[in-house]
């Protein structure tokens, strides 16, 4: 109510200022010449008596009664003159004061029988009590239970992914070392912590990365996740001996139809290694696009680290330009999508997902497989439901 009130006002001040020139008087009217022409008719019948005794002559009366008229007509006419002007004046005057006025009180007027200016504001307790799906409403919930129970780690195991898929990461890190330090550790959590760092750091596993890790696991062995980020920190670091023995054995232990055997694949041949695809030659695995081929893979094991480099960013570069011309292809947006987080280049994996997630929503079946692997890299998906 006091709302609507004040709006009115500020309408109504406003509407006076911008009227306040028109209710001025443009200039000063002139005096009422209703007198002066009274005084030049006067003059002009005095002039005829002066002229009919003689007092006169026939020239002088002429010019004089031609100077006489040349008056008595201009004061006429500014009469007639100034109230026209002035009759203009008020009308515009009028004109103004109703279109100035009259959209607000319409506006006023439809608001007070269409609205419903007697329902008080919601407090924010009473929409945190019932937030209904509205995420920022359930985060901030979360965040205020939290504030008054600080050891609930089943809270802090909550917040945690969500922080992450929201690119939260200090508060990401904060929660998931809380829900490490009062639940303790387990594969998901630690793998969820190790991903918020290198997401921190810019695609980089630092070296409090691996260790999580790494203690994920030996958690948890068969976790693909973990397994993969320790490898790519070996790769990191320079060991591209080590780097490779845990991309191979990963590549062995995986089904060959695994989602992220072409990323490995890529690694292993990054880090010298010659581990074909699994699957025929002819297969559609092995000639999907962007996967790497046996040849492929053999001739990067004889190239330098440089070559290698630009052999894969090639290959990453053709998987690119086929999937403008093939967009219904998931697989290909899922390596894509890999394919530039792991070379480091944020931005690319990036709008690879955004142009996958407009091929297949997230809302569908397809599209959560891209979601799932942006929460995996450390993306922002968005159209994503938490």
């Amino acid at each position: 109510m006091v709302l609507w009130i004040l709006l009115a006002f500020l309408t109504a001040g406003v509407a006076a200022v911008l009227l306040m020139p028109f209710a001025r008087t443009a200039a000063a009217t002139p005096a009422d010449r209703a007198g002066d022409v009274e005084v030049y008719r006067d003059q002009l019948e005095e002039l005829n008596r002066d002229r009919a005794q003689g007092l006169i002559g026939t020239q002088e009366a002429e010019y004089a009664r031609a100077e006489i008229g040349r008056r008595l007509l201009a004061a006429a006419g500014a009469g007639s003159v100034s109230g026209t002007v002035a009759a203009k004046a008020s009308r515009h005057r009028v004109a103004t004061a109703i279109v100035t006025l009259l959209p607000p009180v319409l506006g006023l007027c439809l608001y007070l029988s269409l609205g419903n200016p007697g329902l008080p504001d919601q407090p924010l307790q009473a929409r945190l009590a019932n937030p209904g799906n509205n995420l920022a409403l359930l985060v901030t919930k979360a965040e205020r239970h939290l504030a008054q129970n600080p050891q609930d780690g089943a809270g802090w195991d909550l917040l945690a992914p969500i922080y992450l898929r929201s690119m939260r990461l200090g508060d990401a890190e904060l929660a998931f070392r809380n829900a490490v330090r009062i639940l303790g550790p387990s594969a998901t959590r630690l793998t969820g912590l190790g991903e918020t760092l290198v997401a921190a750091s810019d695609g980089v596993v630092t070296d409090d990365a691996r260790a999580a890790f790494e203690q994920a696991v030996k958690l948890d062995p068969d976790n693909p996740r973990a397994r993969f980020y320790t490898g790519l920190g070996l790769e990191q670091a320079g060991r591209a001996p080590e780097a490779k023995d845990v991309f191979e054995k990963i590549a062995g232990e995986s089904p060959s139809d695994a989602p992220w055997m072409p990323l490995v694949n890529e690694h292993i041949a990054k880090n010298g290694g010659q581990v074909a695809p699994k699957g025929a030659a002819g297969s559609d695995a092995a000639q999907a696009p962007g996967n790497p081929s046996s040849q492929d893979v053999a001739a990067a094991g004889q190239m330098s680290q440089g070559d290698r480099q630009q052999m894969i960013r090639g290959m990453v570069d053709s998987l690119a330009a086929r999937l403008k011309e093939d967009p219904k292809n998931l697989d290909g947006w899922l390596r894509l999508v890999r394919s530039y987080a792991v070379l480091g280049n944020k931005a690319k994996a990036q709008e690879a997902l955004k142009s996958g997630l407009t091929q297949f929503p997230a809302v569908g079946e397809d599209g959560k497989q891209l979601v799932a692997l942006a929460q995996e890299m450390g993306l922002a998906a968005e159209g994503a439901n938490p």
